[in-house]
């Protein structure tokens, strides 16, 4: 009788892979990006000093010697060709903020909406 409490449940079998399908998943087809607001660039990490300084090469061409801030600092593990968003500095625009961490899914988006045709021309 417990069963019946909360009905039937049944499992949605996507038929290319013949396994569940997980919500949120690239092949789903559904995928939310957060894109750059006003005064944010998307970057490619080209490379790590150590601590929380690396070498980012941003969208408009520049590239910045960024830092990860301290509320960050935890949540974000960044890799060489790793896509960021980033927050240039008001004072030394040679200097920049990591504030996200782009996933598979969501820089094949980035990739189809033309916003990384800066970025990959020089890999």
């Amino acid at each position: 009788m417990a069963d019946d409490k909360y009905g039937e449940f049944e499992e949605v079998i996507d038929e290319s892979k013949q396994g569940p399908v997980v919500p949120g998943s690239p092949d789903t087809g559904f995928v939310r990006v957060r894109l750059p607001r006003k005064g944010e660039l998307i970057g490619i990490i080209i490379q790590r000093y150590g601590g929380n300084r690396m070498d980012v090469k941003s969208s408009d061409g520049k590239s910045r010697n960024c830092r990860v801030p301290g509320r960050f600092k935890r949540s974000l593990w960044l890799r060489p060709n790793d896509f960021v968003l980033i927050t240039p500095w008001v004072d030394d625009d040679e200097k920049g903020d990591v504030i996200f961490k782009y996933q598979g899914g969501q820089i094949n988006l980035l990739r189809k909406k033309g916003l990384l045709d800066n970025l990959s021309s020089g890999f």
